[in-house]
């Protein structure tokens, strides 16, 4: 809950600075994935701590829980590989901000996913399925940045790379994503391998 606080703190954070300088653009703000992943990641802590204190346990849980640790993963893994090297300014509005988005709340999810004691490893069919939402996002983000006239990562932006590139780009992601998909949905049985896993 105290991570889950961390991350609702740096969102708002977020929001109030653009706010106070004018350049908050909320349909913009929400087309990162790192912000879309860390509103999840942020649901998922208060309801996986709810859960736990609780006693209850939930099919759909865990598997909205695997979900959201392998969009996480995918958020420090595109930082790192692709985005590390840009100016602190592009990326948030508040170094600190930065630091708890890209790096912190990953690791935290993924830890809790893994080493919580309360998730049953997923299918991998099933886990594959959490690619839909990735895929959305690659979609949504090619179709509106040019009505729009914004991308919100520049190895999207085909007036920057010409579009054979960007979909390169996406394509290798979108291979990377599904061995990474299968590797956190195994994680739980690997880490903690007494409890039987989730069909799929």
């Amino acid at each position: 809950m105290v991570f889950a606080l961390l991350g609702f703190s740096a969102l708002v954070t977020e929001v109030a600075t653009l706010v106070a300088r004018g350049r908050f653009v909320p349909a913009n703000f929400f087309s990162y994935f790192t912000v879309e992943s860390n509103v999840m990641a942020v649901v998922s802590l208060v309801v996986g701590s709810i859960a736990a204190a609780t006693g209850f346990t939930s099919r759909r849980l865990d598997v909205a829980r695997g979900a959201v640790a392998l969009y996480m993963t995918t958020v420090v893994l595109v930082f790192v590989t692709l985005l590390s090297n840009r100016p602190a300014d592009e990326l948030t509005a508040v170094p600190w901000d930065n630091t708890v988005l890209h790096y912190i709340m990953p690791v935290v999810v993924l830890a809790d996913w893994l080493l919580s004691g309360r998730a049953a490893a997923v299918g991998y069919r099933l886990a594959l399925l959490w690619l839909a939402v990735p895929l959305a996002y690659a979609l949504y983000t090619l179709v509106r940045g040019p009505l729009a006239g914004f991308y919100p990562y520049p190895f999207m932006d085909p007036a920057l790379h010409g579009y054979p590139t960007v979909l390169l780009t996406c394509l290798v992601l979108g291979v990377v994503l599904a061995v990474l998909a299968i590797v956190v949905a195994a994680g739980p049985r690997w880490v903690r391998p007494a409890r039987p896993g989730l069909p799929g």
